[in-house]
Formats: structure tokens, sequence, C-alpha cells
């Protein structure tokens, strides 16, 4: 039996471990097609996991950005390409500059102290100095230089929680599942409007994504990856869960599986339509 060990997606260490789609074409980690509606696209996308321009010292500009042309000064240039006619820079101070400023009086009286508005910024803790007061939780973020599909899967850390799940076997990732509030995936909520016969309140949460590596098929792990991410999802105070498979899609070409695997996942066929047709689970 394989050691198994479920992680939530939180932080770069764990989003390089989600592991390759199984079709090449398309790749779970630059993946917006659930979070934009009208231009997300499946396909990978490795310019979006490149190096951030930070990271390699060229400040807000990676190579061959054409913001970055013009921002270099003449004490960027190579001494080759100086000017042999212009005049020698200057050494030492420049006598021409004004003089400088005079010490501060020490018996000028001290500049009042401002009134600290507690209302004007709800980060500005009044409190912050009372070590009686009760902390606010630090919550976690994603950093702004990360993935951006990071981004994505973290926006909701702070309230809802991470919106992927690891499942990794003997040390490998094994199985990937992208979940989260109805609210986070434009695309379901425009799908789901084809569909007025659904309940609309409360809203379920929904699975975007169930994917397993090409070597670890049918060995259980997405069913057991499912039944985490319901667990999961009903302790977050959700009454049910929906995912919306293709039907008729190739085995590697769809990241929702088919019909017959949310069945076997406790799922029932809430609208039955050719092609995306809605499976649901009460919690």
């Amino acid at each position: 039996m394989a050691a198994i060990e479920i992680v939530d997606v939180t932080d770069e260490a764990r989003f390089g471990l989600i592991p390759p789609c199984a079709d090449p074409g398309f790749d779970h980690r630059t993946c917006d097609y659930w979070e934009d509606a009208d231009r997300g696209s499946r396909a990978s996308r490795s310019g979006w996991l490149g190096t951030p321009a930070s990271k390699a010292g060229l400040g807000a500009y990676a190579p061959g950005d054409p913001a970055a042309s013009g921002r270099s000064s003449a004490a960027d240039a190579p001494a080759s390409l100086a000017n042999p006619f212009a005049p020698p820079a200057r050494t030492g101070p420049n006598p021409f500059a004004p003089a400088a400023k005079a010490q501060p009086n020490p018996f000028a009286p001290a500049p009042p102290v401002p009134i600290r508005n507690p209302f004007l910024d709800e980060l500005d803790d009044p409190l912050g100095d009372n070590p009686f007061a009760p902390r606010k939780p630090v919550r976690p973020v994603i950093p702004a230089e990360a993935p951006r599909k990071l981004q994505l899967l973290g926006r909701g850390l702070g309230i809802f929680g991470s919106y992927a799940k690891l499942l990794i076997a003997d040390g490998e990732a094994a199985a990937y599942c992208q979940f989260g509030p109805l609210s986070a995936y434009p695309r379901a909520l425009r799908l789901r409007e084809l569909y007025p016969r659904l309940p609309q309140a409360p809203l379920p949460a929904i699975v975007t994504c169930i994917a397993t590596t090409f070597a670890a098929r049918h060995r259980g792990y997405a069913a057991q990856l499912v039944e985490a991410v319901c667990v999961d999802l009903a302790s977050r105070g959700f009454s049910a869960v929906e995912a919306y498979p293709e039907a008729h899609a190739r085995e590697d070409a769809t990241p929702a599986a088919h019909p017959a695997f949310w069945r076997r996942a406790g799922f029932v066929l809430a609208i039955d339509d050719e092609r995306y047709p809605v499976m649901r689970r009460e919690l």
C-alpha cells in the first residue's frame, strides 16, 4: 500500500508539486479556463512559470520588454561607448551645491503628536499596543511575484482557504483537484445559468478539475481526493457540491472527468445534457 498524503496548495513549494497533465497540450499550472469566462484557456503557457523579472535583478521588467527601453543611463553604458568629446567627469564636492542644512534646534518645541483615527484604516489596529487585547489572526497571502495560477488558487486563503489539493503517494504527486465557491469561477457561473432548474440557494461549491497522472491511473486516487475535498467543503459550511463534466470528451482532454466517475464518487445526475451534464452531491 502506498503512503498517501493529501495537502492544500498554499505556497510555491506545493505549487511546484502539481503534476503535469496527461495531455501535454494542457497544464494545470497555467490554466485559467474556469477563472476567465471569456478568454480562459487550458493551454500550456510556460512563460507564466518563468523566473519573475524581479528575482532576476531586472526590476519590474523582463528581457525584451519594450517598457525597459530608455531606462539605461550613462552610468550603465560600457566604457567602450563613452563619448570621447564629452568633458571629463567632475570629482569631489560641487562648489555650487547649497550649503548643508543647519543642525536642528534643541530648544525648539516638539511637534504635536498626530491624533490617530481608529476608523481610517481597518488594518491600523488602535489596540495594537495593548497586550490584553485579542490579536487579529494574520491571514496568509500569496506573494505578488508568485506565478499567476498560484495567485488565482490563493485568492481565498484568508477567508475560504486554498482552491486546490494534491494527493501525494509515496512522495510523488499523483492527483490534483481544483475546487472552491461558485463565485470564484465565472465560467461555471455562466454554465450554471443555462439550467434554471438547479437550486439557487444556497449556492453549491464546485469541483472544476480532477486529474490523475498517467502512471497513477486506476488506483482510486482521484476518487480518494474528491472524497477528501467533499469532507473539507462540508466542514466549511457548504451543503452541496457540483461538477460539470464533458460527456463525450477524450479522457485526457476534460478537466472534470466523465459522469460515470462522479456517480462512483456519490454524485447524482442533476441535469441531463448531451454535452455538459451537471453532477451534484449533497453534503
